[in-house]
């Protein structure tokens, strides 16, 4: 008689992992102003390390709803992966330890990687885009840089369709393959105009073909009915779909990434 067929062990995705792994606390992240902790999580075999904000250590905010941060950091990642970009890690909504909350993969962090600068001058040099003059101490000043990048021109368009408030230098993640990852989209979809962000570099310029054709398949995907539009109405509230949808179609129109209003402080403090 022949030994049975050995059945090889089904391959666990990374959203699965997330949502159905038992999550351990190994420590937390005392730099935060929310409750992040880092965990590990395993399920069936595989195992990895991520970030679980319970909604019970969410800091209440003047201009968001209280206990919908989680949601808006899921409802980030829902519109990135409907880009097509990839720049938000995976991220899922279930409850761990301390009660419901996000939990994101961790990323290991590129620390060689520049893709910000303070630089003496008026004007960035080559392959650097200006966001603006920065006191320095002692009464100096320096220009304050990002770097042109495909990568963080991407994720410009992301903040300004998820409507970021909050696109400081430390929630940029460069990472292994030239992979770049934004992180902490707590305080996004307001649907009210609250974009702040380091990535003003290309504000005004015409958005790139790339950029037009994946916007144009956001639109379709909020309409009404519309799978995104119906994902996100899980997460945020009818008018917050609606506004992004709104965005969406305000810089389709336009044909150029957004300037600062004038109406909210256009950078975010502090901004590393």
């Amino acid at each position: 008689m022949s030994a049975p067929e050995r059945i090889p062990p089904r391959s666990v995705t990374t959203a699965e992992l997330l949502a159905k792994g038992e999550l351990k606390v190994r420590g937390q992240i005392r730099e935060a102003s929310n409750a992040v902790l880092y965990c590990s999580v395993a399920h069936e075999g595989q195992d990895a390390f991520c970030v679980y904000k319970p909604v019970a250590g969410e800091r209440p905010l003047w201009d968001f709803p209280d206990g919908t941060l989680a949601q808006r950091e899921v409802a980030a990642y829902e519109v990135s992966e409907a880009t097509g970009w990839g720049l938000v890690p995976p991220t899922v909504l279930r409850d761990g330890p301390y009660g419901e909350g996000m939990c994101q993969l961790w990323i290991e962090s590129a620390a060689d990687a520049e893709l910000l600068a303070l630089v003496d001058g008026e004007e960035p040099a080559d392959g650097w885009k200006a966001v603006g003059f920065a006191e320095v101490g002692e009464g100096r000043t320096a220009l304050l840089v990002h770097a042109d990048d495909v990568r963080l021109r991407r994720l410009a368009v992301l903040d300004a369709v998820i409507n970021n408030a909050d696109r400081k230098g430390g929630h940029l993640l460069p990472a292994d393959e030239d992979r770049l990852y934004g992180i902490d989209h707590g305080v996004t979809f307001n649907a009210e105009n609250k974009l702040r962000t380091l990535l003003w570099g290309w504000a005004g310029e015409p958005l790139t073909g790339e950029a037009v054709e994946v916007l144009t398949t956001l639109r379709d995907g909020l309409a009404p009915g519309g799978p995104l539009a119906t994902r996100l109405a899980e997460l945020i509230t009818l008018a917050e779909v609606e506004a992004t949808r709104a965005r969406v179609d305000a810089l389709l129109t336009s044909g150029k990434h957004p300037e600062p209003s004038g109406e909210w402080p256009a950078i975010p403090w502090p901004p590393v």
